[in-house]
Order: structure tokens, then sequence, then C-alpha cells
């Protein structure tokens, strides 16, 4: 029957209200957006004395108050609305092999050492994307390569270096197919997964990053239309390492570039105070960022220099406690990206895991670069190859025509409808407002992003909700040609399209969660609100109408319908 329970219309009615206030806020900004896109806005952050960093200084979106109002839920503007830019970076498939023969290296040297006894080699090469070097007795080329084995494996039990033997004295190590592959994928991985990082510490909403490719990376950050910010903060791949200084190379050796073995030459940085010298290090040893847990920009109170204070974990904080105490005196440089930004002393061990950079940095610099090494350093350097910039006025028309279209269409069904089925046609219109604003409050409750396509899905909606309003009203029509009594031919009409319609969205809804699933960038803005507005249209359809409908029957008690 159509009697409606009082806990049931309480609990419609609470949902539907508290669905539709959350899509105020939305409609609200919408109606009072002067078009102007927020900037990120870096402040540095003053360390007070004894204070340990924890955590990098992210920056806040410009002013206080707009933050304060983006607490509330809002619905987010992709790209093509709310105007952004739009980066399109590319990683060389050559630095992934060059970086896996780095460590390859390292590890190789750790284990020969770590056998007992020790295996001596040396003259060690890592051209033509090998590893070789040459055993001190070729007695001990079993013992090595039952060492090293356990390197040449990777995940899965999948080989990805091969181990050969040359003049029965020199063991080379090539990669394989599948490892060159497996590592370009992990390394791609971990470079969306660093650019998430960065660009949600610039305090952005909803940025897309997608994998294009195998080594390409699509980046577009929504109210962002200055993109030199963005390939400053990505472009740098901001990975720190701290190595000693080879305090035996000649400076004249060091500034013509001839490297002592063992060591090799890097520049110190532009911004330094010793730009265009170089300094030899040694290879391997030392410590790299990867163990870094926190970084914050700040200012040292002594001499009121802007700096960048480090935080590392267990492991790294015994490690660098370690080489602190083993080289008391000695100099090490503090390299990132390859250029020293300076090179102090130990003049103590520094215990406890916390150090601080410094190097010339400005309250911008000190500030980006906490946040680079916060996120992580990227696993491959990333050169971007294509960027565009979406103005916010393009944005702003894109949605006034598509809001233009919307009700335009909306008053076009809504004058069919009441001009069709009279009171009837009065509920449809009703629950047709009621589901845009749903919809708009899922939305903006779910941080969903609203696209241009994914107007064309609020169009598409109003039609679906319309549609299903119709199967009811026809069906309640041919109920009464048969000669049911009002409340039956109601109850009947309900019942029997209710079924049609459930069919008809399930298919529907299987394909927008298709589209969701395997689509990318405007295809899925339009599989999000045509999911979400199908789900909508049901509700507002076969329950809210439902209940109104029952409420007049129950409290009229009219003989016939105009319908």
């Amino acid at each position: 029957m159509l009697e409606v329970p009082l806990w049931k219309k309480i609990s419609l009615w609470f949902v539907t209200l508290a669905l539709s206030a959350a899509a105020i806020p939305s409609l609200v900004a919408s109606f009072i957006d002067d078009g102007s896109a927020p900037t990120a806005v870096e402040t540095p952050v003053d360390l007070e004395d004894g204070e340990d960093p924890v955590s990098a200084q992210a920056p806040s979106e410009a002013g206080e108050s707009e933050e304060d109002e983006s607490s509330l839920p809002q619905v987010n503007l992709g790209l093509d609305l709310a105007g952004g830019s739009h980066l399109l970076l590319e990683a060389d498939p050559a630095d992934v092999a060059q970086q896996r023969l780095e460590n390859l290296e390292e590890a190789v040297e750790a284990e020969l050492e770590g056998a007992e006894p020790e295996i001596e080699a040396g003259d060690t090469s890592l051209s033509d994307g090998q590893l070789s070097f040459l055993l001190d007795s070729a007695a001990e080329i079993d013992r090595a390569r039952a060492v090293l084995e356990p390197l040449m494996m990777g995940e899965g039990n999948r080989r990805e270096w091969d181990l050969s033997v040359v003049d029965g004295q020199r063991i080379v190590l090539t990669p394989t197919e599948s490892g060159v592959a497996t590592a370009l994928n992990t390394a791609m991985e971990g470079a969306v997964d660093v650019v998430r990082r960065r660009i949600d510490a610039l305090g952005t909403r909803e940025p897309t990053i997608i994998r294009q490719g195998e080594n390409r990376i699509v980046v577009q950050v929504p109210g962002l239309e200055d993109p030199q910010a963005l390939k400053d903060l990505l472009g740098q791949t901001a990975e720190l390492e701290f190595k000693l200084v080879d305090a035996d190379a000649l400076p004249t050796d060091v500034q013509a570039g001839v490297a002592p073995p063992g060591s090799q030459i890097f520049p110190y940085a532009e911004d330094s105070n010793f730009a265009g010298g170089f300094e030899a290090v040694e290879r391997l040893g030392g410590i790299r960022g990867d163990s870094l847990v926190a970084a914050r920009a700040g200012v040292d109170q002594r001499n009121n220099e802007n700096i960048v204070s480090i935080q590392f974990d267990q492991q790294g904080g015994q490690r660098f406690a370690q080489l602190s105490t083993n080289n008391v005196d000695e100099r090490f440089a503090i390299i990132l990206d390859g250029e020293i930004i300076s090179a102090p002393v130990f003049n103590e061990p520094i215990l406890g895991g916390a150090a601080q950079i410094s190097g010339n940095f400005t309250a911008d610099s000190a500030n980006q670069l906490a946040i680079q090494l916060q996120s992580g350093a990227l696993p491959v350097p990333l050169t971007v190859i294509e960027e565009r910039t979406v103005s916010a006025e393009l944005g702003a028309d894109s949605i006034r025509r598509g809001l233009i279209a919307m009700l335009i269409g909306s008053l076009a069904v809504i004058a069919l409808m009441i001009a069709t089925y009279g009171r009837f046609g009065i509920y449809a219109t009703i629950a047709l407002v009621f589901n845009v604003l749903i919809l708009l409050g899922i939305m903006a409750i779910g941080a969903f992003t609203l696209t241009l396509p994914g107007i064309a899905g609020f169009v598409l909606t109003v039609g679906a909700a319309v549609d299903a309003n119709v199967l009811i009203n026809e069906r309640i029509r041919e109920e009464r040609k048969r000669g049911r009594r009002v409340v039956t031919a109601v109850e009947n009409g309900y019942k029997e399209a209710s079924r049609a319609i459930y069919d008809a969205n399930i298919t529907n809804f299987i394909a927008g969660g298709l589209l969701f699933l395997f689509g990318t960038g405007p295809v899925r803005g339009f599989a999000v609100v045509l999911v979400i507005g199908l789900v909508t249209s049901v509700f507002t359809a076969l329950m809210l109408t439902r209940m109104w409908v029952a409420g007049y029957l129950r409290a009229k008690r009219p003989r016939d319908l105009n319908i």
C-alpha cells in the first residue's frame, strides 16, 4: 500500500535536506567567485631554539579566510573549468639504468667486503650499461659467484642481472630486459607518488596526476595559472647526499676535472659561496636522502639565515652519527641533485639524527627545498616536454554556457511535465530540483571533481530523472484506464514502473562504472556525475515523489486524478 511510516518520512526528509544543504557552499561560491584563481604562498616558519624539525612547512592558500571556507564541503572544479596548469613530464630510461648500476655497485662492494674471508676486487667499470670488476685472485671466482647470486634475482624469483666471467678473472654483470622493464615501471610509479606529494604540499585541490605510456606523467593542477612554480617544484629531483670530501685530492687536479681513484668531482651550486668551484668527494659510502623522515624550512636564530632542518629515521640517524663520529674535523659535502650546496666540517659527532642545511637560501627556496625533501627524491629525473595554461576566464565561460544549457533544458522539461501531468508534474519538478541539489551535495562531500564533460552529465541526469517520472505517470494513466481505483492505480503504477526504472538504471550504472574505472581525465569526470546522478534520480523519482503522492492521497482522498 501507499502508507509511508513516520520513521521513513523523517529519514527521507533528513537525507534529502542534509545532502541538499551540503550543496549550498558550492552554489554560494559559484555566485561570489570573482574568477581569480588561488595562488600558493610559500611561508617559512621560524624555528625556536631547541625545536626539532618534524615536518615540512607546506605553503597555505592565499588568505586564511579562504582556508576556513574550504573546510566546508565544496565541489572541486577541474582544469577545464577552474583554469590552471598542464604539464607533461618525461623520464629518460637511461637515467634509470645508470642509477641501477650505481646501486648495484655499492651492493656488490658490500657483499664482497662482508664475505668471510673478504673477497678482494678492483678495476671497477660502469661502461656500456654493465658493471664489471676484476678479482685479485681467479681462485675466488666460484665464491664470488655464490656471494653475488642473490643480488641477481628480483621479486618473484625473476632474474634481473646476468653474471658472466671474462678472461677467467673479470666478472661482468649485465641487466636483463625484464629487469630493465621492471626497474623503469617501479621508478615511474615512485615518481608519480613523489609528484603527488609535492603538489599536495602546495595546497592545491584535486590535481590530476596519471601515467602516460611507459615513461611519461601528465600533471594537471586546477587553480594554478602560473606553471613556473610548478615546473620548479617538479623539475628538481631533490636527491640529497652526504659524502666525505677527499682530503687527498690535489686542488689543481680537481679544477681540471681529474678525480682521484675512488672519488668523483661535483660542482658547487650557482647560488653557493663557492660558485664556479669544484670538490672531489669519495664515491662510495656516505648517506642518501632516502633516510629522511622530515624536513622543515626555518630561520637560524643565531644569524637570521634561512635554513632547512632535517630529521633522519632511526637507521639513517645511526649511520649519520657513525659518519660524523668517525670523521671529526673532516669536511663533508652536502650534495643536492649533483651540485654541492656547502661543504662544512664535522666539528663534533652529530647524534640524534637531526641536522640543518644552509646555503644562501631565500625564504622561498628554503621552503621549496623542504617540500621536495619531505616528499622524497624523484626516483628518476623528469623533464618538462609540454606545458599549457588554461585561463580561469575560459573555465568561467564554460561554466556559464553549461549552466545556461542546463537551465534552458530544465525549464523546458518543467513546463512540459506540469502541462502534461498537472499536480504529478509539479511533484516531478520538485523532485528534479532536489535531484540536482543532492547530486551537488554528494559530489561536495565526496570531494569529487566537476569537469566540463561533467556538466554534460548533469544535463543527462536531468533527462534521466524526468524519464523515471514519465514512466511512473504513464503507468498510473494506464491503470486508471483499466478502471483501477485511484489508490490502487497509483500503487500499481509505482510498483510496475519501478521494475523498468531499476533495469534501465542498473545497465547505465554498469556502463558508468566501467567508464570510471578505465577512463581518465574528462571521461572519468563524466562518469562520476553519471553514476551519482543515476542513484539520485532513482531516489528522488521512486522514494520522494511516492512519499508526496501518498501524503496527498491520504489528505485529499480524490476520486479521480488529473494526470
